[in-house]
């Protein structure tokens, strides 16, 4: 609700579409968070070592997957960030560097164990991020509008740190992740 406050804060007909895309996109995310939260009520604990004797862990997977895919703007939930950009500077700034892209690729990495124990999750999101990649990167080659570049640009380095965890290397996403945040930080003062 914050980042949809944040994205309309110029008021006129772009800034309401790309808030409330960026709200809609955000909130399917959110649900798939909660449903997963709900789902592990009925196992009495938040042991996530027990996960695998979860008699709906396919479905638990799959939940937790989507909701990395919308909270991180992989395809097809891509469209939300270089829409966000309608937002003003600092807020682009706060968009990119340290809150709502980070949470998708943190979420991956914290049920990194669980999630890499299925083929399927590494091969759908080896394909997924580097469509991801191969898009963003061809869509700022035709981009005008400098935000709207570095918000592509992000998306490719959330690509690319999508690709390294589904090749198994959780510490280098996360690596990734901090040092693209302090030079997108670093970008926006």
């Amino acid at each position: 609700l914050v980042s949809f406050c944040l994205v309309i804060y110029y008021q006129n007909n772009k800034s309401l579409s790309a808030g409330m895309l960026t709200v809609l996109m955000n909130r399917v995310g959110d649900c798939f968070i909660l449903a997963t939260i709900s789902m592990m009520l009925v196992l009495g604990h938040w042991n996530m070592l027990c996960l695998w004797e979860f008699y709906n862990f396919m479905i638990v997977n799959f939940f937790i997957m989507i909701a990395g895919m919308t909270k991180s703007a992989q395809i097809p939930f891509s469209s939300w960030l270089p829409a966000a950009m309608a937002a003003p500077t600092p807020v682009s700034a706060l968009v990119h560097s340290s809150t709502l892209v980070t949470a998708g690729v943190f979420l991956f990495i914290r049920f990194f164990n669980y999630l890499y124990n299925y083929i399927w999750f590494s091969n759908i999101m080896l394909y997924l991020s580097i469509m991801t990649t191969i898009m963003s990167g061809i869509c700022a080659l035709y981009e005008y509008d400098m935000k709207k570049i570095i918000a592509l640009s992000t998306l490719s380095q959330l690509g690319v740190m999508m690709m390294s965890l589904s090749l198994g290397m959780p510490m280098l996403a996360l690596f990734h992740l901090y040092t693209h945040a302090m030079f997108k930080a670093l970008l926006f003062i």
